[in-house]
């Protein structure tokens, strides 16, 4: 008979006896189990002593978690968690140089478990760690000389402990004093700082930065671009991945009227990072980002692609203002830039106000504006009251003008002097085509908290997206020569730049000029020649025998599909749990047990390289229990406030499992693909049917290959639409029977 499901054998650890097997009882309270355990090893005080995990988390059992603890599992007898919180506060505080050490180093790692981060916090442990820091770095200083490793590893341990124990949200972040903040700052802005020491103040910085907006303020004027410049140059790959993130987060928070600074009058080098508009932009720290991190020899991992990710959405975030601002037609200085384009364009000056009749000089501005391509000849500032992309469409226009004079005056002479029908014209071609590329970019939307998609050409230039436009707008004008297009085919060259584009990003030029070879190869001609091709292999014969065998066939495909899902799920999958500091992340794995019936999961340390077993996952949920699957704003986790959870990209790989009594299992998926694989999966699991994109292209995939594979002896055969007919019966009279003699 099988032991009642209450009842699990354990193993108990304790230093120095030999492991005790034991039978605990999940009904009696911990501290009866407790006690049960010490008195077995003749042990006093029975409060002060708690059990943990054996493991490499060392995580305290309390009576919250201790339902995870599963057959089998190895517990060790150790110190209760407040025992442990007054010996750790104690003994940081000892005169001792290695005693302090040891405990810095033993409460950096029990800092982890929040059982024991609340006892600690509750000692105003936090408060101590601060003051360490405000106040005893002087006095380990003196000791640099002499004992350098070790002030570093002490500053180092005291900063761990300190991210570990924020990171549990316990208490906020709004309680820092000032000296606190001007002393992290300190490390960062030194040259010669352990990197360790660097690394922990980059991250508190951080995090203070994205918790805060009082700290931000405070933040952001202690520290300068130039005092960050010098992490950048070097080769740490995590120095420079924390400088960006810092830098990210301050762009981030920044409120919009102190995004701006007067370049002409102000040192980059010297501003501070309350000023952040266009510094970004600016030429050394782009160059600096450019040489020492996109084109170093070290390849870039995830967490740095992110964050260069993050500061290329930033930056062209930056353009939304001008995105978002409609043309006012009777501004003299707005209006005084398309005077500026009809100047360098036809070569003329502005006319006096007594050059001629006023009915006259109307005549040749609205000759010289149809010639420019504007839709309204007689106020072309009309033309700029569309948002988006308002005023940035002009601002585009005038740096091609004036930076690319020849190509855009050949441009719009060689068009003024087409036949009407056949023109392209550059004032509503470089509208459109700005709100197109806007639009590729993602101008104005937040970040993505699972993205690594940067380009580097963009770091290649101060004034990158207007580059891009002008390599555009002469693609434009080309593919536009190329179609003979005329007015009516104007969507239409549109769909086929956008294409031509998109195509040439995803290869992830290194350089604008690769951007633009890549370009030249992909003409209308190629780009032709690549839709036949991707129709042909997407083919979809459309005779009814054709569909009818479509129609058996599929269920067959719909299940193959449904095993990869499952599949899929037995293998598992690493999930992130967000937090508000990134690369600090805690990480818990999923996976279906090979008979589809019990969901297994529990927390990682790490991202796994490896297959992930069942028996160290120790949660685990029948699939019975489900009740439904429910995705994006549905999610209790997507309701909560919060900046995070308002991003577009995140709601939109969010699910949870609704289970028991109205309790979830909260997924955020690393990516689309995996977001696919598991609402599927679970929709297949309980009998639904599996409605992600991801089938629908699968399906249709496999159901073509399927469809030309039994097609293949009837190659260059033509198949009727109908049925041969069947022939008539024969006649009645005819006797077809023989009989023998």
């Amino acid at each position: 008979m099988p032991p009642p499901a209450d009842i699990l054998k354990v193993a108990i650890e304790w230093p120095g006896a030999f492991p005790k097997l034991m039978e605990i009882d999940q009904k009696k309270p911990l501290s009866a189990i407790i006690k049960e355990v010490c008195d077995g090893w003749q042990l006093p005080n029975h409060e002060t002593y708690a059990l943990q995990n054996a493991d490499s988390t060392n995580f305290y059992i309390t009576e919250k978690n201790r339902n995870n603890i599963k057959n089998g599992s190895i517990l060790r007898l150790t110190t209760s968690p407040a025992q442990m919180a007054m010996q750790l506060y104690e003994r940081v505080q000892s005169t001792s140089l290695d005693m302090k050490l040891d405990a810095l180093k033993e409460l950096a790692n029990s800092s982890r478990d929040i059982t024991f981060a609340q006892e600690f916090i509750n000692l105003d442990g936090i408060t101590l760690l601060v003051q360490m820091v405000e106040s005893g770095t002087e006095r380990y200083q003196k000791l640099q000389k002499m004992m350098k490793p070790c002030f570093g590893e002490m500053l180092s341990f005291t900063l761990t402990a300190f991210v570990e124990l924020m990171d549990h949200g316990i208490i906020s972040w709004d309680t820092f004093s000032v000296a606190f903040i001007k002393k992290i700052a300190s490390f960062v802005c030194k040259s010669s700082m352990d990197s360790a020491v660097l690394q922990r103040s980059l991250a508190i910085l951080e995090s203070m930065v994205l918790n805060s907006q009082d700290l931000y303020q405070k933040v952001a004027q202690e520290i300068t671009i130039g005092q960050l410049l010098p992490h950048l140059q070097g080769t740490d790959q995590d120095i420079q991945t924390y400088t960006i993130a810092v830098i990210n987060a301050l762009f981030l928070k920044a409120p919009e009227e102190k995004r701006q600074f007067d370049e002409s009058n102000v040192n980059i080098l010297d501003c501070p990072l309350t000023e952040m508009a266009h510094i970004l932009a600016q030429k050394q720290l782009r160059s600096i980002i450019l040489q020492n991190v996109i084109r170093s020899t070290k390849p870039i991992n995830d967490e740095m692609a992110h964050q260069l990710y993050m500061l290329q959405v930033l930056t062209f975030n930056l353009l939304e203002d001008r995105m978002m601002t409609k043309m006012d037609p009777q501004d003299q200085a707005q209006r005084d830039i398309i005077f500026e384009l009809r100047r360098i364009a036809f070569d003329v000056e502005c006319e006096s106000n007594n050059s001629g009749s006023i009915e006259k000089r109307k005549s040749m501005y609205t000759r010289d504006y149809k010639k420019l391509g504007f839709i309204n000849h007689v106020n072309p500032a009309v033309d700029f009251t569309q948002i988006p992309p308002g005023m940035l469409a002009l601002d585009n226009m005038l740096y091609f003008a004036r930076h690319h004079q020849d190509s855009y005056i050949r441009i719009v002479l060689e068009n003024s002097s087409r036949e009407d029908k056949h023109e392209c014209p550059f004032g509503r071609s470089s509208i459109e085509l700005t709100k197109m590329l806007c639009e590729i970019l993602k101008v104005g939307e937040l970040p993505s908290e699972n993205c690594h998609d940067f380009h580097p050409m963009f770091f290649t230039h101060d004034r990158s997206f207007a580059e891009f436009f002008c390599i555009c707008i002469q693609l434009l004008n080309k593919t536009w020569k190329e179609m003979r297009a005329t007015s009516e085919d104007f969507n239409k060259v549109m769909q086929v730049v956008r294409e031509q584009i998109t195509r040439a990003l995803t290869v992830k030029p290194n350089s604008l000029d690769q951007f633009k070879s890549r370009l030249q190869n992909l003409s209308y001609t190629e780009i032709l020649k690549i839709r036949q091709s991707e129709r042909m292999n997407q083919e979809d014969f459309q005779s009814r025998p054709i569909l009818e065998l479509r129609e058996k066939i599929q269920p067959e495909i719909m299940e193959l599909i449904k095993q990869q899902r499952l599949n899929r799920l037995c293998e598992g999958t690493c999930f992130r749990k967000i937090s508000s500091r990134r690369r600090q992340d805690k990480f818990w794995y999923c996976r279906l047990s090979p008979n589809h019936k019990v969901l297994h999961y529990g927390d990682l340390e790490e991202s796994p390289q490896g297959e992930v077993p069942h028996d160290s996952l120790q949660d685990k949920l029948p699939v019975a229990d489900i009740k439904a699957v429910v995705t994006g704003k549905d999610c209790p986790h997507m309701k909560e406030k919060g900046a995070l959870k308002q991003n577009k990209e995140v709601l939109e790989l969010a699910f949870s499992i609704l289970y028991e009594s109205d309790e979830y299992l909260n997924f955020i998926a690393p990516d689309k693909h995996e977001y696919c694989m598991w609402t599927d999966g679970l929709n297949a699991l309980l009998g639904k049917e599996m409605t992600s994109e991801f089938t629908r292209s699968d399906l249709d995939t496999l159901l073509n290959m399927e469809m030309k594979l039994r097609l293949l002896d009837l190659e260059n055969i033509q198949i009727p639409e109908a049925p041969p007919p069947i022939p008539k019966e024969p006649m009645s009279s005819l006797d077809f029977s023989s009989c023998c003699h």
